[in-house]
């Protein structure tokens, strides 16, 4: 009876993953078709006094010491009528950066911008409750939000908001760029990752007009569309996913510029990516129970739409099915050999490796897009894919806490991204007075499993059966790289 359950387990955690896959391959489709399309969006024409709106800029920011200059200086040197445009400086820190703030936006003002330094009493809501305490007095028509560590381009705005023209517009969302995608391997996974989801998933999704997401910066909203949805709500640690599908359910439409990047620093330390990675993977969690069962029942709502949207608010938690699929596959690597009754039924769950397959040649269109085909290249893909899911996996009791926190309702705090002010190979982290110093309980976990899965490769040569060597391989280096550089980043 036992063997049976952990089969039936394992075998409806790798339908759930296929069936994930074929959301994906569908989103691929979509995206390649998109290509084929013509922009024929009607936009304001910015050359013309009476069409040029006015903006508020929002800069919602917590204890960013050493990133705070480098995001002032590059909002001034946007391009847009300085009659038309404020600047807010949502500032909730705790520290000293609050005065270097302060003196800094003294001489922005003298320089004839518009800007105020806002600061709260307290953080009550997080990020949702400094932007929705800014938007209380915001002059503009609308709201363009960016995260410390976000610096557009100069034509950014020039770019993004002749889209409102089209009174049905309530979102236009940029495009992440990477300016230290290079430093480490860890920055590279998190591009290999980011570029998926900026390329294919917001592209395919945004192409069929199913719910896409407004990612928390780099965007534009329409100002009467964040009241009209219900304004800011701190009760999901991803605020910006939970609006995003309330105003869409509220039918208003979101335009994605994949054409449009706007450039960022990924995490450097480890700690860092995991606090993200946290926020990001609970906050999902937290809005399938929030939203999905009402966008369910919601009749005006297209089943395609319904499917997509599953899987969406779902991405997270397909990190607690890989985890589950990991750790059964050594005992069924056990029952596959003790029990050759079962031989038929392994041969025909095999067919499940196809999810592998389908993931593959998705994020080759995605790699391909951002840095071009050719021979060598697509050998640099295949190694950067391994390595991305390896690690992929190593995360995954880390993330599965997260999942599992959001659809149990646990609340806990919003925790920021330290920021480090990384441009180059050249620029350190050290001493970053904001790196968490201690290690978690995941981490001893992530060390035993890493012990588990080289007990695994071990037990395919006791066993003579390798069919899932490669996958036990990248879990072991998974969980290795994660455990070491846990540790390592502590020193």
């Amino acid at each position: 009876m036992m063997d049976i359950a952990i089969i039936l387990i394992y075998t409806v955690a790798l339908l759930i993953i296929f069936l994930y896959s074929l959301a994906q391959l569908s989103l691929l489709l979509n995206y390649l078709k998109s290509r084929k399309q013509h922009d024929n969006a009607p936009t304001f024409d910015l050359n013309k006094e009476n069409q040029i709106p006015n903006v508020t800029i929002q800069l919602p920011v917590y204890n960013e010491l050493y990133v705070m200059e480098r995001l002032l200086d590059n909002i001034a040197l946007l391009e847009y009528p300085k009659d038309k445009l404020e600047i807010q400086v949502l500032d909730d820190s705790t520290d000293e950066s609050v005065n270097t703030t302060a003196a800094q936006i003294k001489k922005l003002l003298e320089a004839g911008l518009d800007i105020q330094h806002i600061r709260r009493d307290d953080r009550t809501g997080f990020k949702a409750g400094a932007l929705k305490e800014g938007l209380k007095i915001a002059k503009g028509e609308f709201i363009a939000i960016f995260d410390a560590d976000f610096l557009p381009g100069k034509k950014w705005l020039l770019q993004t908001i002749p889209y409102f023209k089209d009174e049905k517009i309530g979102v236009v969302q940029t495009r992440w760029g990477h300016i230290n995608r290079n430093y480490s391997m860890l920055t590279k996974i998190q591009a290999f990752a980011l570029d998926f989801h900026f390329t294919m998933e917001q592209v395919g999704r945004n192409y069929k007009n199913h719910f896409i997401n407004f990612n928390g910066t780099a965007g534009v909203w329409r100002k009467t569309c964040i009241e009209d949805a219900g304004n800011w709500q701190g009760d999901t640690l991803t605020e910006d996913l939970d609006l995003s599908y309330r105003a869409q359910l509220k039918k208003w439409k979101f335009k994605y510029l994949e054409d449009v990047e706007t450039p960022a620093e990924l995490p450097v330390v480890i700690s860092a990516a995991r606090s993200q990675q946290f926020r990001w993977n609970k906050g999902a969690a937290e809005n399938f129970q929030k939203l999905y069962w009402k966008m369910f029942k919601d009749k005006t709502v297209p089943f395609k739409t319904k499917f997509h949207s599953f899987f969406h608010l779902l991405n997270s938690s397909m990190f607690l099915l890989v985890l589950l699929v990991a750790v059964l596959s050594v005992p069924v690597m056990y029952i596959k050999n003790n029990n050759p009754m079962f031989s038929w039924y392994f041969n025909v769950i095999a067919f499940f490796a196809m999810s592998t397959v389908i993931f593959f040649f998705c994020y080759w269109h995605t790699f391909k897009k951002i840095h071009s085909g050719g021979f060598w290249n697509f050998i640099e893909y295949t190694k950067m894919f391994f390595t991305f899911f390896s690690i992929a996996m190593g995360f995954s009791v880390h993330n599965s806490m997260a999942v599992l926190e959001g659809h149990f309702g646990k609340k806990s705090e919003f925790v920021r991204t330290p920021k480090f002010n990384i441009n180059s190979l050249k620029d350190s982290w050290k001493g970053n007075k904001y790196i968490n110093k201690n290690i978690s309980g995941n981490t001893i976990i992530e060390a035993l499993l890493m012990c588990y899965f080289g007990y695994a490769l071990y037990s395919a040569f006791k066993l003579q059966d390798f069919g899932l060597f490669l996958f036990h391989i990248m879990l072991f280096l998974g969980f290795g790289f994660v455990f070491f550089k846990s540790v390592t980043s502590k020193l």
